[in-house]
């Protein structure tokens, strides 16, 4: 399987007076899980919609492997939708056969690899089922599955552990971890934002129709200061206040909430804690994806954050 990049980069799109997209970039390098994520209308699925070629930016470029995605490129992507894409009428195996030949795949090498998914992803025993008997989470295994029975060089999935219980989604986590593992370039999106934190390799935060942080988790939290505790008993109030690069958040008490700019040195802050008197907690803390999540959706005006 060749190892390819996705590159996005520079795309604009309006439907009428709505700017959807505004200057969208990133790339998802082989063997990379990339978690694309923001609110409810951010521009996530007109983003994939362009990727796979359903809609046409108005300005801007999709490349795979430095090169256009053609329509012979299209056919090497598993594309998982976040509404149902499925024949609620035809039988599980039956989909999959159907839809691995339509990507290319002979009668024989379909059967096969339909045997594997509905093993791999645990539906053998539904596979005579119709797709609308299932539920819900079965029917989101089915989509896994129909992404993933041709063996795609890139797989694009929006919100593909929607409706999932706790073991479907390890389920899924692990196929997705596996297909990386293979050099597949893996992007999609999700509301689940602990599970992107503890599964992705870097992280795309889409607001208003732009990108307005790009990175890993570390990079991006780290980006975004953090912050610290400080219990000093014997500190006076706002002994704090004049430090660099340090924002006093609360004082309750001996306890001190302090925010660190990126690059303040919470070292500096013990020792001014520690000429205060004893100090008997110092706890730093650097926001979650919730948290930096949060905090960049809503900033007014606030510049983008790449890493």
């Amino acid at each position: 399987m060749p190892e390819h990049t996705l590159a996005i980069s520079g795309l604009h799109k309006r439907f009428g007076q709505v700017v959807a997209l505004r200057d969208v970039g990133f790339t998802v390098r082989p063997g990379e899980l990339f978690g694309f994520v923001g609110s409810n209308g951010a521009g996530k699925t007109t983003t994939m919609r362009i990727v796979l070629g359903v809609l046409n930016p108005d300005a801007g470029e999709v490349t795979f492997g430095g090169a256009p995605i053609t329509r012979q490129v299209r056919t090497r992507i598993g594309y998982m939708p976040e509404e149902r894409g499925l024949y609620p009428k035809m039988k599980v195996a039956d989909h999959l056969v159907y839809l691995a030949e339509l990507h290319g795949l002979s009668s024989v090498d379909a059967r096969a690899a339909t045997q594997r998914w509905l093993g791999r992803l645990g539906l053998d025993h539904r596979r005579g089922d119709e797709v609308q008997k299932l539920s819900l989470g079965n029917q989101q295994r089915v989509q896994l599955a129909a992404a993933l029975v041709h063996e795609p060089d890139l797989l694009v999935l929006d919100e593909p552990f929607s409706g999932l219980d706790p073991v479907a989604v390890d389920v899924m986590s692990d196929v997705l971890r596996e297909e990386a593992a293979r050099g597949v370039p893996v992007v999609f999106s999700s509301h689940q934002l602990d599970l992107v934190e503890r599964l992705c390799d870097r992280i795309g935060i889409i607001a208003g129709g732009r990108m307005v942080a790009v990175g890993s988790v570390e990079e991006l939290t780290a980006s975004a200061g953090a912050e610290l505790e400080v219990v000093a008993p014997q500190a006076e109030p706002d002994w704090a206040a004049n430090l660099p690069g340090v924002t006093v958040v609360a004082e309750e008490g001996p306890r001190t909430v302090l925010r660190l700019a990126p690059g303040a040195d919470d070292q500096a802050v013990l020792h001014a804690a520690l000429a205060t008197g004893p100090v008997t907690g110092f706890t730093r803390h650097r926001p979650s994806l919730v948290e930096l999540f949060r905090a960049v959706v809503t900033e007014d005006g606030g510049g983008s954050r790449h890493a």
